[in-house]
């Protein structure tokens, strides 16, 4: 019994967690993929057909029957929904990771927890109390986390040698370079992920407010998946116009399509949409922490990545803040569970008393009867 609420409890964190690595692995095959001389936009659009074709056929089949009806509302949500993720948050998030690196994308992403606390103060899905000890540790959190985010930013720093770095030879890059400032695409990078977190944070609110009127996850994650396909094509035809673009064979692009497809996009968006349904969208989005960590040993054996010392000591800032809204986020999750089991008690109690002064009532009833029947008798 314990056991089983254990892993009832866990069932969060593991998904969560699990689904870091997922992100991970296809930041660095993206990466690569970028490196070779693909479009991020062709990228995009491959990328969610395959997420369309993989988790449609699920969706058509164990959601028949429960599936809501579509209506325009709905469809419109779906439709901004498409346009958040798929277009706008992974366009930008590609960009500023073609003119960056994997390991401080995941770090400038780590600004995501902090947009979707105040944006869900806003929405009024949380509840600011600042004389409770769970909502300064988010307030302080959320600051801290921007605060990291922005050292990373705006500081280098020296160059943290790893013991392996010297070992690994990168994978060079096919696309024709330009003579541009490094330090000027790596800020136009930064600005380009910042836009990219600020549509994902909306998309996490949206899909949440979503959830609630279209309660079919499957049906629903097939169909911004296959929205956020049509509308990267009429995107790709405007911003390539290169035919050769489109040309993929059985090579590192198709696997990075094929990964982010299924993996970040398909089960991604499945997975977090049931999470968001009992923790809410703070909870989903505190983990990518995670995900920095892991992008940054796989990006410094894989593609001997550099790694600076602003970068060190804006994550540490960042994990640190993270956490702390983590720790908000589990206090307030436990003092809820209390408070509701306390008032079903409390329920349940009342229900029992009227119960039993309904029975009492029954037998004085019952009793007067008979004492009537016995007086007529006499």
């Amino acid at each position: 019994m314990m056991f089983r609420n254990f892993m009832e409890t866990a069932k969060p964190y593991i998904a969560m967690i699990s689904l870091q690595f997922g992100y991970a692995g296809m930041n660095v095959l993206t990466k690569v993929s970028l490196n070779t001389g693909m479009s991020h936009y062709v990228l995009v659009v491959y990328r969610h057909a395959f997420a369309t074709a993989v988790i449609a056929p699920f969706a058509l089949v164990l959601e028949r029957k429960v599936r809501p009806k579509m209506t325009f509302s709905i469809f419109m949500q779906i439709f901004v929904l498409g346009l958040l993720g798929p277009v706008i948050d992974q366009n930008f998030y590609y960009a500023g990771l073609k003119f960056t690196s994997p390991t401080f994308s995941c770090a400038m992403s780590n600004m995501l927890p902090a947009m979707t606390f105040v944006m869900a103060v806003l929405c009024r899905m949380e509840i600011l109390d600042m004389k409770t000890v769970r909502c300064q540790a988010k307030v302080v959190g959320t600051v801290v986390t921007v605060a990291g985010a922005m050292l990373m930013t705006l500081y280098k720093g020296k160059v943290v040698e790893m013991i392996w770095s010297s070992h690994i030879h990168p994978i060079k890059s096919s696309a024709p370079s330009t003579p541009v400032d490094a330090d000027k695409d790596w800020i136009k990078g930064s600005i380009l992920l910042i836009i990219a977190t600020f549509a994902w944070a909306s998309f996490f609110i949206l899909q949440n407010v979503t959830m609630r009127r279209y309660t079919a996850p499957l049906s629903l994650t097939s169909l911004v998946c296959f929205m956020g396909t049509l509308q990267s094509i009429a995107v790709t035809f405007a911003m390539e116009h290169k035919p050769g673009a489109w040309r993929i064979g059985f090579d590192m692009n198709l696997l990075a399509a094929a990964y982010a497809g299924i993996v970040s996009s398909g089960i991604a968006y499945y997975v977090q949409g049931l999470v968001m349904e009992k923790r809410g969208p703070v909870f989903v989005t505190a983990f990518s922490p995670l995900m920095m960590i892991i992008v940054a040993i796989m990006g410094s054996f894989i593609l001997a990545e550099k790694i600076f010392l602003g970068g060190v000591l804006g994550a540490v800032l960042i994990v640190m803040g993270l956490y702390a809204v983590l720790w908000g986020k589990y206090k307030e999750y436990t003092e809820n569970t209390t408070r509701k089991s306390a008032k079903d008690i409390t329920h349940l109690t009342a229900v029992g008393d009227a119960t039993d002064v309904k029975k009492v009532f029954n037998i004085v009833k019952f009793l007067t009867d008979v004492k009537t029947i016995s007086s007529i008798g006499l």
